[in-house]
């Protein structure tokens, strides 16, 4: 992936320091007068990982949906997160953990301008992230208002009795009172399940034209949908209904040399607080697996020169327990082998 551009950096530095090799700059060690400093290439993979959160609401009438539609329907309000794409992303940039120096001896080359894909750190150089808002509650948000088959207000009729001196005596007479009250919500909910099989029959009557108006092509189609949103709305106040948003974030692994198994949690998914980093043990891990390639035997660099790194290829496989969600070949520098490349 990048043979040819280190080679290419090899070569160059090669014509610019004849008579030069590079040194490593070991830790609280300064670099020479005049000497430029160079790390070798790692390889990070970053994660871009998208999640649905399914908000399920349920519906205000869902305790009669037996009684007036014929089946159960969800009583309690529930979220859920799942996976919905992962992207796994290589990246190069330069090795932290060491560092080497190469002495140019007074001459001049545009050294930066070779050294591009960050095998050279600057000291002011920082890579900013977009920090990642979680979901706003939904919590407060009625989406059921308004979507009743009638109003709120019931006539009731109540039946009162009050004393009246006739000419046998006193005697209890009959008074009906009506007044205005709130409607139960059983009562509600047998208006709207009427009204769910009256779209119905309308909708089957279109269909079959056993109805006075004549409906054909655009005009059927356009009927029937709306009586189809229609029933779906007021379905919706018996079986509830499902919002879905989607949470996006990134998540970096950097694989390490000195780790025999290369296996790394590269973040977590929670049922119910969706993506998390690897360090939160509250959600169940998903696995980066490296399944490093045979390495050919290469006999081992001496003398001076300059240093260079040779990737390992990898099968990354991404894990979900037992289930794989993704599979592909990268390069990783880090796993491969640092050599030298002889100047004489």
């Amino acid at each position: 992936m990048k043979k040819t551009f280190i080679a290419l950096l090899a070569a160059a530095l090669l014509v610019i320091c004849q008579g030069a090799s590079a040194q490593i700059l070991t830790q609280g060690k300064s670099a020479p007068a005049g000497a430029v400093v160079y790390s070798l290439p790692v390889t990070s993979i970053t994660f871009n990982v998208d999640a649905v959160r399914e908000d399920f609401i349920a519906g205000p009438y869902a305790q009669y949906a037996k009684k007036y539609m014929g089946s159960e329907a969800r009583t309690s309000n529930e979220v859920n997160y799942y996976l919905k794409s992962i992207k796994l992303v290589p990246y190069l940039e330069a090795d932290p953990s060491v560092r080497y120096s190469v002495n140019l001896k007074g001459k001049s080359a545009d050294y930066l301008a070779l050294c591009s894909q960050g095998l050279v750190v600057a000291s002011d150089s920082y890579t900013g992230k977009e920090e990642m808002w979680r979901f706003p509650s939904l919590v407060g948000n009625d989406r059921f208002a308004g979507k009743d088959v009638d109003d709120n207000l019931s006539t009731a009729t109540t039946t009162l009795y009050k004393t009246v001196k006739t000419a046998n005596g006193y005697e209890r007479v009959a008074v009906s009172q009506s007044q205005v009250v709130e409607k139960s919500a059983e009562k509600k909910a047998a208006e709207t399940a009427a009204t769910i099989f009256k779209l119905r029959s309308m909708r089957m009557a279109i269909v079959t034209g056993d109805t006075d108006a004549t409906y054909s092509g655009e005009a059927m189609a356009a009927a029937i949908a709306e009586l189809l949103r229609m029933e779906q709305e007021y379905m919706s106040l018996f079986y509830g209904t499902t919002v879905e948003t989607v949470q996006t974030m990134n998540f970096d692994v950097v694989p390490q040399a000195d780790r025999k198994e290369q296996k790394y949690v590269a973040f977590r998914l929670s049922d119910t607080e969706g993506l998390l980093p690897a360090s939160d043990l509250s959600g169940r891990p998903i696995v980066l697996d490296l399944e490093l390639d045979e390495l050919v035997a290469t006999a081992s660099a001496k003398g001076d020169g300059i240093y260079y790194r040779i990737p390992r290829t990898a099968t990354a496989r991404v894990m979900d327990g037992s289930q794989m969600l993704l599979q592909t070949r990268i390069p990783v520098y880090q796993l491969g082998e640092t050599l030298t490349f002889p100047l004489k």
